[in-house]
């Protein structure tokens, strides 16, 4: 989808030549001065119509308009939940008449009503082509006509790179395993490194290993695909700005390992590295957005497959940190690699660092797939990031991080083990993960339910780049020296 903004003021509705005019309607109505006032006011008294959210009434030729076809569209008390209804109404009306150039005159007054509006009309207009041709895109460009283009332009813009980076994150998420490797991440992210004040370098498994990243290059060694870490820099502040480190997990494909994946389902494993694609869209984001910040993006990306290379249930592998690990379960592999990565994020010496994984479905069974899960370490950054959920429509939960609940992780053969028993899953893998995370502030989010959706709307979601874009730009004047 593409979009402009554009002042009423300077296109009234009777000038417009358009293939689609939609005019959104309260429940409270139109104003009296309105040009199709008087045609609202038969709809309503006939009860044809009444401005209920993502209601519609189309219009043939109107008396005084320049637009053959005209939509009023429902818009309800207009808020957030509202808008999204009837955007998510025009979007399947646009699909369905097959409509390239629509003019739709809306007045979100809050950025969050603008994300409702805007994303929910991009997701509807979205597919998946990439190994789909016989899938043919929708491209309809989309004028919105408001009143002070000033006042929403800033919101509006920002809106605009989000779906971007949503995009992109939706794209690489949505890729079959064959299509999305570590390498193929590693070619997107160069990419992204062409851009302004990006920058971007993949290391191969023999610098990975020079690394000392045994946990990571443990999932990774049974694979016949070379794992790959990303490492991606946003410069938009000068050097003495200590940066934010986004860590996504990239696991491009999870069959378990060893402990073994029930076959049922197995295909949504490819959607195990959308922690690294959201990161992947941040930057995208950034780029278009140029904020005076700092961001660090670090993805380790590999499979984890079984084989006769696979590590085994009770290997004992050491980290980057130097703390061996007991692997009870090779299925609790996006915490290994994480581990390695997060630990790697201390060289920077960053203001805060937030990883963002698939990891447990454990958080699916807390959380379903509204919210994601969000685990800190630190109170100023739990409150910004639930705050950014909350601004962008794209909502985080706190869960607890308790040291009582590290107690699971005792081994009797190395530091700690990978996984603990059945209960609070998702809390004591983000215990596991708090070992590893440099003394700056760190936030964990789990996205197992929030990335993607199954079924018939099975597919990548683009969560949660508009938490991880909102949480940064808001630091834009909170600079913070290297420690």
């Amino acid at each position: 989808m593409n979009f402009d903004l554009k002042p009423i003021s300077k296109h009234p509705l009777h000038r417009i030549h358009s293939g689609l005019l939609v005019v959104s309607v309260p429940e409270a109505g139109l104003a009296k001065s309105h040009p199709l006032s008087a045609t609202l006011a038969k709809a309503v008294a006939s009860k044809v119509f009444e401005g209920k959210p993502g209601q519609t009434l189309a219009l043939w030729e109107p008396a005084g308009l320049a637009t053959s076809q005209v939509l009023l569209l429902g818009v309800g008390k207009a808020t957030s939940a509202h808008w999204r209804s009837a955007a998510l109404k025009l979007a399947g009306w646009i699909k369905d008449k097959s409509v390239t150039q629509v003019d739709w005159c809306l007045d979100p007054k809050s950025l969050t009503d603008w994300v409702a509006v805007l994303r929910t009309l991009s997701d509807g207009l979205y597919t998946y082509t990439h190994t789909k041709p016989s899938a043919k895109a929708h491209v309809a460009h989309v004028s919105l006509l408001v009143s002070d283009v000033a006042k929403v332009k800033g919101m509006v813009k920002s809106v605009q790179a989000s779906l971007a980076g949503i995009a992109l994150a939706r794209e690489w998420g949505n890729r079959p395993p064959n299509h999305a490797t570590p390498a193929h991440l590693g070619e997107a992210a160069k990419a992204l490194g062409k851009l302004k004040n990006i920058s971007c370098e993949v290391l191969n498994p023999s610098q990975i290993a020079k690394l000392n990243m045994g946990a990571f290059l443990a999932v990774a060694q049974a694979s016949a695909q070379p794992a790959a870490f990303i490492v991606l820099h946003y410069k938009g502040a000068s050097s003495s700005v200590a940066p934010t480190v986004l860590v996504g997990k990239g696991i491009t494909f999870d069959t378990g390992g060893i402990s073994l994946k029930p076959g049922a389902g197995m295909d949504e494993m490819k959607f195990d590295m959308c922690g690294a694609a959201s990161v992947l869209g941040t930057f995208r984001a950034l780029a278009d957005l140029q904020p005076r910040i700092n961001v660090v993006g670090l993805i380790p990306a590999c499979e984890n497959m079984p084989g006769g290379k696979a590590v085994k249930p009770g290997d004992v592998v050491t980290s980057a940190s130097g703390q061996t690990i007991e692997i009870l379960n090779t299925d609790a592999e996006g915490r290994l690699i994480l581990s390695d990565a997060l630990w790697y994020a201390k060289r920077f010496k960053p203001r805060a660092v937030i990883d963002i994984a698939t990891l447990t479905g454990a958080c699916v069974i807390a959380l379903g797939h509204v919210r994601s899960g969000l685990y800190a370490n630190d109170e100023a950054l739990a409150k910004q990031l639930l705050k950014a959920g909350e601004e962008w429509d794209d909502l985080c939960w706190r869960m607890p991080l308790d040291d009582a609940y590290a107690e699971g992780l005792k081994s009797n053969f190395a530091d700690m083990a990978n996984v603990a028993d059945r209960a609070a899953g998702s809390v004591t893998a983000a215990k596991f993960l708090q070992r590893f995370a440099p003394e700056a502030p760190w936030a964990h989010l789990d996205i197992a339910g929030t990335a993607w959706k199954s079924g018939a709307a099975k597919g990548a979601t683009g969560r949660p780049v508009s938490v991880l874009l909102g949480y940064l730009l808001n630091q834009v004047h909170k600079p913070a020296a290297r420690r």
